[in-house]
């Protein structure tokens, strides 16, 4: 398994009224979360997108148990359970506040797909490598 921890601190253009993180925000925090659980690898989307591979995201699960207010700093805890062998990886990502306690918690699949022809196509073998060792 690979896990990784990337830090937010939550600004106050993504609150509402009431100072709370409004919910559509997570799916950005999410995608922070992903990007750079990708470059900690040495890897960046950059690189796959130059190499002409894309991964758009194909479903979104999220759960809310607590809310983020504005200023509060955040954790979120990316994870990749299982080694792609098709178009397909999965992150399991998870939200928490500075005492610890878990806000949210969701997961993502993304495809790997031809930039020009969307045709799914399996993880680049850059990235592929560099995940390997993670699942012996």
């Amino acid at each position: 398994m690979y896990e990784t921890q990337t830090q937010i601190r939550v600004r106050y253009a993504e609150t509402d009224q009431m100072n709370i993180v409004y919910y559509g925000n997570y799916a950005q925090y999410f995608e922070v979360g992903r990007v750079e659980s990708i470059r900690q690898l040495g890897y960046t989307y950059k690189d796959m997108e130059e190499q002409g591979v894309i991964m758009p995201v194909v479903e979104l699960h999220i759960k809310y148990l607590r809310p983020a207010t504005y200023d509060d700093l955040l954790t979120v805890k990316t994870q990749i359970r299982e080694l792609p062998t098709k178009h397909r990886i999965e992150f399991y990502q998870e939200v928490f506040n500075e005492k610890g306690k878990m806000l949210t918690s969701g997961k993502v699949v993304l495809y790997f797909l031809d930039a020009k022809t969307r045709n799914k196509v399996t993880m680049p073998e850059e990235l592929r490598k560099k995940l390997t060792p993670f699942f012996i």
